[in-house]
């Protein structure tokens, strides 16, 4: 087992960690839980700079990293929409998210499945980023003010609609590979 590979796995497994501290009755609980996400989050970015680096590359890791950035993204999204700190119009967009990324993993698999790739784009890479910041301000969401609630809607919008753009890239892509295949069945 690779060093990236540890990361990628250990990302997965402390994701429920995360989300018993966000729902302790322990205020500080709530800041660990923030710690630790943001530490799951940069963890995204060390994997695969460690496989490149240290020539560590592997089909687990191209598989497993992709895989656990939507578990991260899908279960922390859940749980604050459970919680209530994804309220309102919000919750909208949490639907939007999640919509897509089950939507983008099909097609993905659909695609692998006649030896179609459809590759992470740069945008895509920056709407996890955008996620994961908009889900670090969420979990702190109940310790915020009114503009600052706002100002963290306002980012998890941004982070919605870079969402759906990729998505609809994506879904795009897939359609020009797939146009030859359209007489098949």
């Amino acid at each position: 087992m690779t060093i990236p590979n540890i990361l990628t796995l250990s990302r997965v497994a402390l994701i429920p960690v995360v989300i018993a501290m966000l729902f302790a009755e322990d205020p500080a609980m709530r800041w660990w839980g923030f710690g630790l996400f943001v530490i799951l989050s940069v963890t995204d970015y060390f994997d695969g700079y460690l496989a490149r680096v240290l020539d560590q590359t592997s089909a687990l890791g191209a598989l497993m990293d992709p895989i656990a950035d939507k578990v991260l993204v899908a279960a922390l999204t859940v749980a604050l929409v459970a919680r209530g700190d994804i309220a309102g119009w919000d919750v909208a967009g949490a639907i939007l998210i999640l919509c897509r990324e089950f939507l983008v993993s099909g097609l993905r698999e659909f695609l692998a499945q006649r030896d179609l790739p459809l590759p992470v784009t740069r945008l895509a890479k920056w709407k996890t980023t955008a996620q994961l910041i908009a889900l670090a301000l969420l979990i702190l969401a109940p310790l915020a003010d009114a503009g600052q609630l706002l100002t963290i809607s306002a980012i998890w919008w941004v982070a919605t609609a870079l969402t759906l753009i990729t998505g609809f890239d994506y879904v795009r892509s897939a359609a020009r590979q797939l146009k030859p295949d359209a007489g098949e069945t």
